[in-house]
């Protein structure tokens, strides 16, 4: 229906043209090559990482539960924009149909709003651990943390069912060419040639919604484990703690920093070219920053990684 609806909206054209990088690129080729291998970098990472949590019994935490999650939602996140767009250069096509365009801003908004929320509720499962350490099997329980994990993905979801129905019903009779490389919401937008003025600002407030309850959520979590690691004793429970921290923060900033910036920065400071960079840096770069931050400053990953490759 709502297809029959777009259809009849436009006029003269029924696919999208995504302009994409490399056509910003004097060397498309290299380019493609090197988001190809980005590609495959950040879907083994994310599956080891995976496959070390789910097998090594010293992983099954609370805390790596939800990581497994993150890798989850990584491994589908870039796989919702870059093959296409690698296929796309290959084959030396850039159009999109209607369907397709709207399938992939459902998943790519899903993903989004679900990792905004994943991210607060690790934030509340630190924050459960190092401030309350005696509690923290009873409040950390497997069915607690599903519940979260499970509510994190049910509030993407209904992000994803707002936005992209609206936005594909819009008539679209300006030029069909979206200066992006996958259909993301503002780029879609402005080839609209009704007033989105109203949309816009109710998409901005369901924006401060989703990143400022997380943002608020992690924010006091962190300022109570900081006042906690400060009284803290022992030396090495200091280190350990402010090295579980310090990865989550980092992924925390790489993160909601390209969101707010995609989102709730008035129009003034966008152009396709910014846009685009930044877009590769939360939807290709930080599913591939992801593993490692989470890895290589950790010692139970990289210890389960070493018996895995004795195994093998």
């Amino acid at each position: 229906m709502a297809n029959t609806t777009w259809m009849a909206n436009h006029t003269g054209w029924s696919d999208f043209i995504l302009m994409g990088l490399f056509r910003q690129s004097k060397h498309p080729a290299v380019l493609c090559v090197v988001i190809f291998v980005v590609f495959l970098m950040a879907l083994s990472e994310n599956a080891v990482l995976l496959l070390l949590i789910h097998c090594d019994a010293h992983l099954h935490t609370p805390m790596y539960f939800f990581i497994s999650q993150l890798s989850l939602m990584d491994m589908v996140y870039i796989s919702v924009t870059v093959p296409k767009m690698l296929l796309d250069q290959v084959m030396g096509v850039n159009q999109i149909s209607a369907p397709e365009c709207g399938m992939q801003m459902f998943l790519y908004v899903t993903l989004a709003g679900s990792e905004c929320f994943l991210l607060a509720a690790m934030a509340y499962d630190r924050y459960v651990a190092i401030c309350h350490p005696l509690r923290y099997p009873v409040l950390m329980t497997y069915k607690a943390c599903l519940f979260l994990a499970s509510g994190c993905w049910f509030l993407g979801s209904a992000d994803g069912f707002m936005l992209t129905p609206i936005t594909m019903t819009f008539p679209f009779c300006r030029s069909p060419e979206i200066h992006h490389f996958f259909c993301e919401v503002p780029a879609v937008l402005k080839l609209s040639c009704s007033d989105t003025s109203l949309y816009e600002t109710l998409m901005y407030l369901c924006c401060i919604l989703m990143l400022l309850i997380p943002v608020t959520v992690i924010s006091s979590s962190y300022l109570l484990i900081l006042l906690t690691i400060h009284r803290m004793n022992s030396a090495e429970g200091r280190k350990k703690a402010f090295a579980t921290c310090f990865s989550h923060l980092t992924v925390v900033i790489l993160f909601y920093g390209a969101a707010i910036y995609t989102y709730m920065l008035p129009s003034s400071y966008h152009t396709p070219e910014k846009d685009m960079m930044v877009s590769v840096f939360y939807t290709i770069l930080t599913p591939v920053l992801n593993p490692l931050i989470y890895s290589l400053r950790n010692k139970d990953v990289m210890g389960a990684l070493k018996k895995m490759f004795i195994v093998i």
